[in-house]
């Protein structure tokens, strides 16, 4: 396919203000649609200067939004929730142009956003404070939470509209104002919620659409006006983001990489496990964070499961996300490759490959970045195919002689994200919800996502920083408790008569 020359393509600005912004001097990055491989607009890449008015555009804001009433916030996210649920086909229809997957996916993903928007509508209630009256003679003390001023989201390219949903509705709602820094791979999304906003009758200013790179990142992470960083992405950007942000005086919560497993006990419904097993390792091409990436099979299970499994990827449908495919391209061209590359590791490391993805038919142009559902099985645990993320549609089968086993392998990775069980023993699904070093737990469930009632977020090296996202860890993430003391004296001390006149 010929690409139209680059100067000609249209650029996805910034939202500054209330306004589409284009920075002057700026560089730019191509936008592609994966399911085409060609690119169809660039995105402006932010410099220094952009950078400083967003921020300065948020702090001139937020004394404003702080003031309004919790009333009149909820009124305006009363307004966007309305609004983003009669108009999300717009916005998946968005997501499947630049990030590929299919549009199914991308309805779902606005959902489970949707649901922290819904939740922010009641923060005024996870915003009430604590009263202790008389604690000493006339004297008492209450706490109140108040937001912190300026926050930072940086946002990765799977999930270009859920992941800023998990931040950007409590930080707004609790009173602070927002800069999004989305992915440059997928930027469209954010900005059609920025205009959204605007439509729903949030103040200019208080939400910030930041387009850019590694340079929008540094300026947010070390800007002296920014007071917190949310970040998801891959652990070793997590890691940095942590460290520059809480380096520079800033309150970070940075959600990293995983490598999933799903324990399947021999008393499990294998057919339930299967139809589990593809949902969750190739459900959106398998770039998230949440995807199942190993099967660990207590023997003698593992034979019949894989057979279960070949079964039914043999009915997908890989292809365009816009018509009725079960699986979409992947992001890039380079992750494509990257992510094919495992299949030969694990097959150098003694690994069987029972599905090769690779050049497979598709319902789709022939230059989309294709890569189709991997089936590896007996993946040596010392292969980079085991112990790394590899983010993308490749299912790795560990057999595993016992329930210990299972369990003392799943707790020897060095992630702790999410992880399933799958039994009808009741006795062992407690035992494991009690032993298992992960953050987020599946029984019979395969990518056990809390509600956004619950908050988000795992252990070990997929969490850097105390608090999750969402739920009431997000209400504590974007807020800050004041104690206040006070003591008023009464009447009869002759210096302040609240009474009626008696002349």
């Amino acid at each position: 396919m010929t690409n139209a020359p680059v100067s000609t393509l249209p650029v996805v600005p910034h939202w500054i203000g209330g306004v589409e912004h284009v920075g002057t001097d700026e560089r730019t990055a191509p936008v592609y649609d994966p399911a085409l491989g060609a690119v169809t607009k660039n995105v402006s890449l932010a410099n220094a200067a952009t950078i400083e008015a967003a921020v300065a555009t948020a702090k001139a804001a937020y004394p404003a939004w702080r003031d309004l009433s919790l009333t009149r916030r909820q009124a305006i996210l009363f307004k966007f929730r309305e609004l983003l649920d009669s108009r999300k086909g717009e916005l998946a229809e968005i997501i499947t142009a630049e990030h590929g997957k299919v549009l199914s996916d991308a309805l779902g993903e606005i959902s489970r956003g949707q649901e922290v928007v819904e939740f922010a509508t009641g923060l005024a209630h996870h915003l009430k404070g604590e009263y202790s009256e008389q604690v000493s003679t006339g004297i008492d003390v209450y706490s109140l939470r108040q937001p912190l001023g300026v926050v930072g989201i940086i946002s990765p390219f799977n999930f270009p509209a859920m992941v800023p949903m998990w931040f950007f509705p409590i930080a707004i709602a609790a009173g602070n104002t927002v800069v999004l820094k989305p992915s440059e791979k997928d930027p469209s999304a954010a900005l059609w919620l920025a205009e959204l906003w605007k439509e729903a009758g949030l103040p200019d200013g208080v939400f910030t659409v930041l387009q850019g790179d590694k340079e929008a990142v540094d300026g947010l992470l070390t800007h002296p006006d920014v007071r917190a960083i949310s970040f998801v992405g891959s652990t070793p950007i997590a890691r940095y983001v942590y460290e520059t942000g809480t380096a520079h005086g800033k309150r970070v919560q940075a959600l990293g990489g995983a490598k999933n497993h799903m324990l399947v006990l021999p008393d499990a419904d294998l057919d339930l496990v299967a139809d589990s097993a593809i949902n969750a390792g190739f459900g959106s091409a398998g770039e998230r964070c949440m995807a199942i990436s190993v099967v660990v099979a207590v023997e003698p299970v593992a034979d019949s499961l894989i057979k279960k499994i070949t079964e039914r990827m043999s009915t997908l449908t890989i292809g365009d996300g816009r018509r009725s495919c079960d699986m979409g391209p992947l992001i890039t061209e380079q992750h494509r490759d990257k992510v094919a590359s495992y299949i030969d590791i694990a097959k150098a490391d003694g690994a069987t490959v029972v599905v090769d993805g690779r050049g497979i038919e598709v319902d789709g142009d022939a230059h989309g970045f294709w890569l189709g559902p991997t089936l590896l099985d007996r993946v040596p645990t010392s292969s980079k195919a085991y112990t790394e993320e590899i983010f993308g549609p490749v299912l790795a089968v560990v057999r595993v002689p016992s329930y210990e086993a299972g369990v003392e392998l799943i707790n020897a990775g060095a992630f702790g994200n999410g992880t399933a069980i799958f039994t009808n023993d009741g006795g062992a699904a407690r035992r494991f919800q009690n032993e298992i070093e992960v953050g987020m737990i599946g029984i019979n469930v395969p990518i056990p996502v809390p509600v956004a009632t619950f908050s988000f977020g795992g252990w070990k090296d997929s969490l850097f920083g105390d608090t999750k996202a969402h739920g009431a860890e997000g209400v504590r993430f974007f807020t800050q408790q004041k104690a206040v003391t006070s003591r008023w004296l009464d009447p009869s001390h002759g210096g302040i008569n609240l009474g009626f006149p008696q002349n």
